[in-house]
């Protein structure tokens, strides 16, 4: 046994992590301010603007999410450090979503574009290998050669079997 597995007497703890989504609320008002280093009353302002939207308990208890502190943390930042009024942060965190929609609209389409691109390649393929079946054999049964449209070309008649 080496050291690390010999028994020193303590009790082990044991540590159960659990996940939770970033989206879920699970911060009352007095944690998210803490975390995000804000008073109360500025998650309250900035509610009443639109800026945030903490979910609600079935009792009406503010609940924040880890998405909603990081979102605080962003707007302080812009505020703070950047010197953006609210009605700039508000300006901001619009483009920011018709971003974020514009590109979830184009990896839509590009997703489409491939799709189609693949069906089209089929289409082709299946298109070659029909004709491929339907070429019937030539047989050449006189090589007379008959002057072409152009000059320095020639054109060989070739008669069907």
């Amino acid at each position: 046994m080496s050291d690390q597995e010999r028994p020193t007497g303590r009790t082990t703890r044991t540590t159960t992590r659990i996940t939770i989504s970033d989206d879920r609320g699970v911060f009352m008002i007095s944690v998210a301010a803490e975390l995000a280093e804000m008073h109360p009353q500025t998650l309250r302002m900035y509610e009443q603007r639109g800026l945030i939207e903490p979910q609600r308990s079935a009792k009406g208890t503010r609940l924040y999410s880890q998405s909603d502190v990081e979102k605080l943390r962003r707007i302080q930042e812009m505020t703070g450090e950047l010197g953006l009024n609210l009605a700039g942060v508000e300006r901001v965190l619009e483009l920011e979503e018709q971003l974020e929609r514009a590109t979830a609209r184009l990896q839509a389409l590009e997703q489409r574009s491939q799709e189609m691109r693949a069906e089209m390649e089929q289409e082709i393929e299946a298109v070659r290998r029909s004709f491929r079946a339907e070429i019937v054999p030539y047989r050449q049964t006189a090589a007379e050669i008959v002057p072409a449209q152009r000059p320095g070309s020639r054109r060989i008649r070739v008669d069907r079997d």
